[in-house]
């Protein structure tokens, strides 16, 4: 499902036009880029937290040059989901479910 199927699915839904409902996404996204740069966690309560997660300094190699990179430590986003929304899933979905691949178009 892409971003275009939710506002879609939003806007027949609730009726609302769909270039609102892309605005207030879009507004959404951007409120929440913003929050967790400046070092905030955000939390939705029943479906899961994007948190931030420290990753330490460590050494990398370049294979190719024979090279050693060092990482600075860093923060990475982390979504973490509920524990509602994760006996929700297993609930929703049998044991023998095969997800579909997604076909790309060039």
């Amino acid at each position: 499902m892409t971003k275009a199927d939710i506002i879609s699915e939003i806007s027949e839904k609730t009726g609302i036009d769909k270039v609102i409902v892309s605005e207030s996404i879009e507004t959404f996204f951007k409120v929440m880029k913003s929050n967790m740069a400046s070092g905030e966690n955000i939390y939705f309560r029943g479906f899961g937290s994007f948190i931030l997660k420290k990753r330490a300094k460590k050494v990398a190699r370049n294979i190719s040059k024979n090279t050693a990179l060092v990482i600075d430590e860093h923060f990475i986003p982390k979504f973490k989901p509920a524990k509602v929304f994760v006996e929700k899933i297993k609930t929703s979905i049998p044991a023998n479910f095969v997800p579909k691949k997604e076909e790309k178009e060039y």
